[in-house]
């Protein structure tokens, strides 16, 4: 047992991340049942759909998880008396600034983890009372830090100078990555983009097989002007790039975007026009299977290096 495991009450330090489109009840509640905390990716849901997800999952599985809410959401304060209606017990908060909610949801029992690209906003974070924080590298899928700094740099930094737990995220999706993070300094990871290629994520079958597919290279972060975000290249990701080259200004920018662009391609899978949202790692990602034996592969493979690093020789 390490904080985190004591923190949240499970068996392996493995968090899945609230991904928007694909982390419905069903993969929430799969993740908590084999040992990991499963985290509902509330950002893409209305109220009415996050209280639906949240009873389902509560149905499926009697081991903890809990709910992602990206701050900048704009239905928040529904989201949070949702939440707290419905005795939710954890909440992860990112794109924004915990220090407004934390208090709100720490009164009312919750455990509250917020989610940094970087040590000044994860001393933030420790300063608004969360009671741990995830410390994403940009190799991370979706939205991510302008400043590009990688997991193998931050983690150390980040730990260094906590006093609460640090979970690692970024380029994650294996046994080995996870020791080198825990080695690192963290105190457990999150995992977002070897989730998607589930079997019970809510992802389109098309958006999994193209993460699958993927080679290295095929992700960037771009649209830094607006927020940045990890892209998988397609024919919308050619058009930002193409938008960022000649330099078209943060409204143009938005048009291009628009609405719905992400649901467009990761929950309806449409890989040309929509916004595909994956981590470097997805050149990693061979397969798509069931939760269980994603988290039984990943804590083999922990075990099995575990074991091997007295027999380093230097």
């Amino acid at each position: 047992m390490n904080r985190i495991t004591q923190l949240f009450g499970i068996k392996y330090p493995i968090i899945q991340g609230g991904m928007i489109w694909c982390s419905g009840w069903k993969l929430a509640s799969s993740v908590s049942n084999a040992g990991g905390l499963g985290l509902i990716g509330s950002g893409s849901m209305y109220p009415d759909v996050l209280r639906d997800h949240i009873l389902k999952c509560k149905q499926n599985t009697d081991k903890p998880f809990g709910v992602n809410i990206p701050l900048l959401y704009p239905d928040l304060d529904h989201h949070i008396q949702t939440i707290i209606d419905l005795d939710v017990k954890i909440v992860f908060t990112s794109a924004g600034s915990p220090m407004k909610y934390t208090s709100i949801l720490k009164e009312n029992g919750i455990i509250v983890v917020h989610v940094t690209s970087n040590l000044k906003f994860a001393k933030k974070s420790e300063e608004a009372g969360v009671d741990a924080v995830v410390s994403e590298g940009f190799e991370a899928g979706g939205h991510n830090g302008k400043e590009e700094i990688t997991t193998l740099c931050l983690i150390p930094n980040v730990s260094e100078n906590l006093n609460i737990p640090v979970i690692a995220a970024g380029g994650i999706a294996s046994g080995k990555a996870m020791l080198a993070a825990m080695i690192l300094g963290a105190d457990g990871v999150q995992i977002g983009s070897r989730f998607v290629t589930s079997e019970e994520s809510s992802a389109h079958i098309n958006f999994k097989d193209e993460v699958v597919k993927a080679k290295e290279g095929d992700t960037m972060l771009s649209l830094k002007q607006l927020t940045a975000v990890r892209l998988l290249n397609n024919k919308f990701y050619q058009q930002v790039i193409e938008a960022e080259s000649r330099g078209d200004s943060v409204e143009e920018l938005s048009k291009l975007l628009g609405r719905s662009r992400a649901k467009r391609g990761m929950f309806e899978g449409d890989i040309d026009e929509g916004e595909l949202e994956i981590g470097q790692v997805s050149s990693m990602i061979a397969d798509i299977k069931p939760v269980k034996e994603i988290i039984e592969e990943i804590m083999n493979e922990f075990e099995s290096q575990k074991s091997k690093i007295g027999n380093i020789q230097f």
